[in-house]
């Protein structure tokens, strides 16, 4: 499926789990672009078959052969989309039993894992993984670039303004929000009543619910969830999507605070629908709204 004369060249898809990877390639074709794409084994949809022009199963640790792929089907710009579940790839074991890596994931990853100053942070080995498609001569580009409309914009998504409480909830939580993930550790917090519940780590957003749920049994937190620092489009861009919805309103939780042009909605119209259905607020604010507030509180 070499690309002829005439036809646009493939974009490279490496797709984990999820609804994001699914929509990336469906605007790519849907603007008359095609993909090819890695699927990562036990995280990626089976709906990517029917959509992409090619797709290839494999195990995340087989980066050779992801590269050796792409390059036989000329791709120039790849780029990911999609969670990848870290705590069990690394700290579990799966990713030698399930994902045995090749000659070029140990190259790639060997000095953030196997060196003597390990780093696992999510930066540093997603970091590697752009250095080794470089090396190859292929581009690793933000799935935003293909589906931009993702991102959200400043405003209200979903229920009611918010009121004081919340609102002070919200500014306090994104300036914690905002150093956790300046220090790579996550990018989502619960709080309620200026007191931080849950930070997120390596255990995903989804564990981070879950335990302030049973923290906080009266309910009635704040999630926040903002971009790192300096955030790399290119990867790890803060998602949200019905199931978040879903994880919020089964743990108590009664408001979501988002980062306006930093944050993806993915299947939008059903995670506002889940919103409205459970009585969740939804907003998305930026840091001028957030420092206008901060200097309002001073003053």
């Amino acid at each position: 499926m070499l690309a002829s004369e005439g036809q646009p060249k493939p974009v490279g898809l490496i797709a984990g789990w999820g609804s994001f990877p699914v929509q990336v390639a469906e605007e790519i074709v849907s603007a008359g672009g095609r993909v090819c794409c890695i699927a990562i084994t036990g995280h990626a949809s089976p709906e990517l078959e029917s959509i992409c022009d090619h797709v290839k199963w494999s195990g995340v640790g087989k980066i050779g052969a992801h590269v050796r792929y792409f390059r036989r089907h000329d791709v120039q710009d790849v780029t990911m989309a999609g969670k990848l579940f870290k705590s069990d790839l690394l700290f579990q074991g799966s990713v030698w039993i399930k994902h045995f890596p090749d000659l070029t994931a140990i190259r790639t990853f060997g000095p953030c894992l196997l060196g003597k100053r390990r780093d696992s942070r999510d930066d540093s080995l997603l970091l590697s993984v752009t250095r080794t498609y470089a090396r190859n001569k292929m581009n690793v580009c933000p799935a935003t670039d293909f589906a931009p409309e993702l991102l959200v914009k400043e405003g209200q998504l979903a229920g009611a303004p918010l009121d004081q409480r919340e609102h002070r909830d919200a500014v306090s939580g994104w300036n914690v929000a905002k150093q956790m993930g300046g220090m790579d550790i996550g990018q989502s917090i619960t709080i309620k009543d200026s007191t931080v519940l849950a930070v997120e780590a390596v255990e995903g957003t989804d564990s981070c619910i879950e335990r302030t749920g049973q923290l906080c049994r009266r309910g009635g937190w704040t999630l926040v969830k903002v971009a790192k620092p300096n955030q790399d489009m290119r990867f790890d861009v803060p998602t949200i999507g019905p199931q978040t919805i879903e994880r919020v309103a089964e743990n108590g939780g009664k408001t979501i605070v988002i980062e306006a042009g930093m944050t993806i909605l993915v299947e939008r119209d059903e995670t506002l629908r889940l919103a409205k259905t459970h009585g969740i607020k939804i907003v998305a604010l930026d840091a001028a709204t957030i420092e206008k507030s901060l200097r309002s509180e001073a003053a």
